[in-house]
C-alpha cells in the first residue's frame, strides 16, 4: 500500500504541539488492558530511506499464547514531517496506521518500537497511536529518553522506574540475565504493570519483543525490495 500524507497534517513544531496537547487529554491509564497471553498482539515499526525520502511501516500480528505470526502487512509513504526529537510520531504515523488498517485479523495489543507515557511530553508514538487508533498500546525502546532511573538488578524481571519528579512514567525493565535492559512505558488502556508483563512474555530467547523483532525485518526487507 502507498500512503499520501493526510492534507490536514501538521505542517511544523508549533501546530504538531498543539495536536499532542489537544490528543494528550484523550490517553486511558487506568486500567490494565487485555491479558498477557491471550488473543493477539501486533508489532509496528519502521524504516526510512532518506535518500528517496520514503518510510517503510510493518505490522505484524502473533498469537499472543504461542508467538506464532498469524499476519502481515507493509505500507509505504512519504516522510510526513522533519525530524524533531519529541515529535517523531508525526514522520510515522500515517504509514503506520496504513499498515494496521490492511490487516484482516483484531491486532490486539499494539507494541512500538518508541515510547508511551514516557516521553518528554509524557504522549510518544504508543500514545499517539493508540489515541487516534483506540487501540491497547505499549512502548518499548532500546535506549531510554530524558528520565531519571536506577541500574535494575541483573536478572531477567528485575525493573527501575523511570521518573520526573515524583512520577513513574516507565520502566527500566530487565528482560534478559546479564543484558541491558529495555525501556517499557504505558501507551493507551494498558497500565506500566501489564506493560511489563507483556514485555517479558514477548520476550522469551532475546532482549527486543518478537513482535518488534519481526515487524523490523519486514519493515527492513520491504524497504530493500522497492
Amino acid at each position: 500500500m502507498t500512503v499520501t500524507v493526510p492534507e490536514d497534517w501538521p505542517a511544523d513544531e508549533r501546530e504538531a504541539r498543539a495536536v499532542q496537547d489537544a490528543l494528550r487529554e484523550r490517553v486511558v491509564l487506568d486500567n490494565s488492558g487485555p491479558a498477557v497471553g491471550v488473543g493477539h498482539v501486533t508489532g509496528v515499526d519502521v524504516a526510512y530511506d532518506d535518500a528517496r525520502d520514503l518510510v517503510v511501516a510493518a505490522a505484524v500480528v502473533l498469537d499472543a499464547e504461542t508467538l506464532d505470526v498469524v499476519e502481515s502487512a507493509t505500507a509505504v509513504g512519504r516522510v510526513s514531517f522533519p525530524y524533531v526529537p519529541g515529535l517523531l510520531a508525526f514522520r510515522e504515523i500515517p504509514t503506520v496506521l496504513a499498515a494496521l488498517s490492511s490487516l484482516g485479523a483484531d491486532p490486539g495489543v499494539v507494541v512500538c518500537d518508541g515510547y508511551g507515557l514516557a516521553h518528554p511530553r509524557r504522549f510518544g508514538l504508543a500514545s499517539h497511536l493508540g489515541v487516534v487508533t483506540g487501540v491497547p498500546t505499549l512502548g518499548v525502546a532500546k535506549n531510554p529518553f530524558t528520565f531519571r532511573y536506577e541500574e535494575p538488578g541483573r536478572e531477567r524481571g528485575d525493573f527501575a522506574p523511570l521518573t520526573e519528579g515524583d512520577d513513574e512514567l516507565g520502566r527500566a525493565l530487565r528482560t534478559r540475565s546479564g543484558v541491558k535492559p529495555v525501556f517499557v512505558s504505558p501507551g493507551h488502556r494498558v497500565s506500566l504493570d501489564a506493560a511489563c508483563a507483556h514485555t517479558l512474555h514477548l520476550t522469551p530467547h532475546f532482549r527486543i519483543p518478537e513482535s518488534t523483532r519481526r515487524a523490523d525485518a519486514l519493515c527492513r526487507r520491504t524497504l530493500a525490495e522497492l
